[in-house]
């Protein structure tokens, strides 16, 4: 499992074992949930000078966690990727350019992950055009990094790095900073030869901005993934709530609600795998 920007895995779970993987663990299901460098319960923290990005995450981490935990399995049990906004862009990145990833993932599971943000309102342009896109780096390069804790704007922090990249990617091409690799194409061409493991993109209604369902459906649109599922958590659908970005993972009523039906979902995979 992979959180997004701003974030860490604590948006999993809990140490009273609320979240998705406590959920899930509980169900009997081995999770893993992966705190990007500086984030976390990873160290060191992001401090002045922090230099990694998103790049590092894509090409290095995700690679190297991946091998670790097919290492403590070998008797080569499905394996599900499972992010949380931007988290969803990274590993769908790591996918399209790594033919391992295409060969040995089960499923890519995503809450509220768009790889742009295209829809208008006074919210985004407060939140992002304002907040995110000029506020925010004027932040980072007063601290050295996005002290995104200290001002309230998320759960924990961001490198200038990190933060200047998702910058282009959510409103520009969708491109590697450090080594020009046209993840758009990539994308493309990992469906063309039906490579994309089989997915599923959830929405909530009350996400406004940041995993608005109609970012969401571009990027399912973008990716042209075969195989895939989508549903918007709203009363309308049948849901007790209309879902916000983070509370499709943290409020209390989503382990009866939508948390059933991914475990429902994984076992139908593994049940069809065996």
């Amino acid at each position: 499992m992979l959180h997004g920007a701003m974030s860490n895995g604590r948006v999993f779970y809990s140490d009273s074992g609320k979240g998705l993987a406590c959920f899930l663990a509980e169900s009997g299901f081995v999770v893993y949930v992966l705190d990007t460098y500086g984030r976390g319960l990873s160290a060191p923290k992001l401090r002045r000078g922090s230099t990694l990005g998103q790049g590092q995450v894509i090409r290095d981490q995700l690679p190297l966690i991946h091998h670790y935990i097919v290492s403590l399995h070998p008797n080569n049990p499905p394996i599900h990727w499972c992010g949380h906004s931007w988290g969803g862009v990274l590993m769908a990145s790591a996918i399209s350019r790594f033919p391992l990833f295409q060969e040995s993932i089960a499923s890519l599971l995503t809450f509220g992950t768009k790889r742009s943000i295209k829809i208008k309102s006074l919210k985004k342009w407060m939140m992002v055009d304002i907040g995110w896109n000029k506020m925010a780096p004027l932040i980072a390069w007063s601290h050295g990094y996005l002290a995104a804790d200290r001002w309230r704007m998320g759960m924990d922090n961001e490198s200038r790095s990190s933060l200047a990249q998702s910058i282009d990617w959510v409103r520009g091409d969708w491109i590697d900073h450090d080594d020009g690799f046209d993840y758009g194409k990539a994308a493309i061409n990992t469906a063309k030869q039906g490579k994309w493991p089989k997915a599923w993109f959830i929405a909530g209604l009350g996400d406004k901005v940041l995993g608005h369902p109609e970012d969401v459906l571009r990027m399912i649109q973008e990716c042209q993934f075969s195989d895939v599922r989508y549903t918007l958590l709203s009363k309308a659908e049948g849901y007790r709530h209309d879902y916000g970005h983070a509370d499709m993972l943290t409020h209390k009523d989503a382990r009866a609600d939508h948390f059933e039906q991914v475990k429902m979902w994984y076992e139908q995979i593994e049940g069809a795998s065996s």
